[in-house]
């Protein structure tokens, strides 16, 4: 009986959302943790009344990934896919940009087979997927899948006063402000849709991205800002944090707009930012938008309305941006999604639906990010974390290692001292994960790992000349062993002679490798990677 009634609180959990018509996408630019006051992370904040009243009747997340860039953050969504699949790993525009492949399978297109007649799809705001020329581009969001398009189609406004709109498909000078204009286009097609129809609306809002023009008085506190370039050059963060009160009085405008065609009470509401702050209003010291540290892809993120069961609760579930591909689809109950994504097309993205119906608490083991920008850049790399520990391999050949429940602030490269058994268990279980992912290895690095003594024998690995080194002085009384990840014994050697030691690895495959050895009773162990 008690089996019955769980399943059976389970299926109404599931009808419940199904029966959800709408889902609102708003994506906000540039907007990081510090900046919320709802986030612990927070330093000088902005008022944000608007997007607090999401909270609730919905989730926090406090462990969202993002990519570290605008356009790799939106094609992860778009596809569910991680950027060395899509491609996209910097901001789109400029030489050598690459762009999402119009082949790619994406949420407009999959609801179309999910449901062809039923389910109205826009993407209003930023796209910055496609460069600006040829013209033809600008056809390609709906072609993608969506129903419509209006918004700015680059990475950056030249002028939030004066900028280019792309309606169906033509491009013309806009002067209203665009955080304005982007409502304005938001609420002029939900009043399209007939009431019988379902709505999925992609809202990408350019603010709080630079350039930090002054939105008009009426939409923010800040009186005293002049809004000339002079006052700007000399402070932008009274600007820009002006310019996200402008975002959350005009996200509230689109909400009423919602409550009087009597939509908002049937919309489920994701809310994210698309990657950290911009370093010039960045609160920290030098890791914001543009890198895998935390604060370059930590981002707020709430899911919000009648899908969410027990609403008003914080999860601590580590989630990508790309997972929101999968959640939309489940939200309005395509379920078996899976089985229209070809083979070719490997998906990432994991459903948060069973976070929102509070039938469980997490959904993934580990999270990844990434950033490659088009002209190679000293701090490429590729992240992954799990509940503790996050690893970051640079594309130069560096690595980082963080204890992010000890040091959240990523101060403390656990790599420049010997690891303990704790911490290389998980270092080898990320670059294992990441080596899995990627499908290619070369992310696990020499390391130690602690032994029984502080004292530790210098050990290095020469991977050029296949040579293991020791420099250990035991008196001839040592013995080595050397063990695969698997635990199988690969060879071992026993009263080696006192001085610098070398022993080869050339008959040794690809693989990690821990080498065990005791010097006059003394224990230890050193963690390698072998690459062919």
């Amino acid at each position: 009986m008690k089996l019955y009634i769980i399943l059976l609180t389970f299926c109404l959990s599931i009808s419940t959302a199904y029966a959800q018509r709408n889902v609102v996408l708003i994506i906000a630019d540039d907007l990081g943790l510090e900046y919320c006051g709802f986030y612990e992370q927070h330093g000088d904040t902005v008022i944000m009344p608007n997007v607090r009243s999401l909270l609730t009747k919905g989730i926090r997340f406090t462990r969202a990934w993002s990519n570290p860039l605008c356009s790799p953050t939106r094609a992860g969504i778009l596809t569910g896919r991680h950027s060395f699949r899509t491609g996209i790993g910097d901001a789109v525009g400029g030489q050598n940009s690459n762009t999402l492949d119009t082949s790619e399978i994406t949420i407009p297109r999959l609801l179309n087979t999910y449901n062809p007649q039923g389910i109205s799809k826009a993407n209003i705001g930023k796209w910055h997927l496609h460069t600006q020329m040829p013209q033809s581009n600008f056809t390609i969001p709906t072609k993608m899948g969506y129903d419509y398009y209006e918004g700015s189609f680059g990475g950056t406004l030249p002028n939030y006063y004066a900028w280019n709109k792309i309606k169906n498909g033509s491009v013309a000078i806009c002067s209203t402000y665009a955080t304005i204009e982007t409502t304005n286009n938001a609420i002029d097609w939900l009043k399209t849709i007939p009431s019988n129809k379902q709505v999925f609306l992609w809202v990408a809002y350019n603010a709080p991205h630079s350039p930090f023009d002054l939105p008009p008085s009426n939409l923010h506190s800040y009186s005293s800002l002049k809004g000339n370039a002079q006052d700007t050059a000399t402070s932008v963060v009274p600007y820009y944090k002006a310019m996200c009160e402008a975002l959350d009085r005009e996200i509230g405008r689109l909400f009423d707009s919602l409550k009087a065609i009597n939509r908002f009470d049937s919309t489920d509401f994701i809310f994210i930012g698309d990657n950290g702050s911009d370093p010039r209003v960045y609160q920290g010291t030098t890791r914001a938008k543009g890198s895998v540290y935390q604060d370059g892809i930590s981002v707020p993120f709430i899911i919000s309305g009648p899908s969410v069961n027990n609403p008003g609760r914080i999860s601590n579930a580590l989630v990508n941006t790309q997972d929101i591909f999968a959640t939309v689809l489940e939200l309005f109950g395509f379920m078996d999604w899976k089985k229209a994504i070809p083979n070719e097309k490997p998906v990432d993205s994991k459903s948060l639906l069973p976070i929102i119906l509070y039938s469980d608490t997490s959904i993934r083991e580990w999270s990844f990010s990434e950033v490659f920008k088009n002209t190679p850049a000293q701090f490429d790399g590729k992240t992954m974390r799990n509940e503790e520990f996050k690893l970051i391999d640079f594309d130069n050949g560096s690595q980082k290692f963080f204890n992010l429940i000890n040091d959240p602030e990523e101060k403390n490269d656990l790599l420049l001292k010997v690891l303990t058994p704790i911490e290389q268990d998980n270092y080898a279980y990320l670059c294992q994960e990441m080596t899995k992912l990627i499908g290619k290895g070369g992310f696990c690095m020499t390391t130690g790992i602690n032994e029984t003594t502080n004292e530790n024998p210098l050990f290095t690995y020469d991977s050029q000349n296949n040579l293991i080194r020791l420099n250990i002085d035991c008196g001839g009384n040592s013995s080595i062993f050397c063990y695969s990840s698997d635990g199988r014994l690969i060879f071992e050697h026993h009263n080696m002679p006192s001085s610098e030691l070398a022993i080869s690895t050339a008959n040794v495959s690809s693989g990690i490798y821990t080498l065990h050895y005791t010097c006059n009773g003394k224990i230890f162990d050193n963690l390698f990677v072998i690459r062919r």
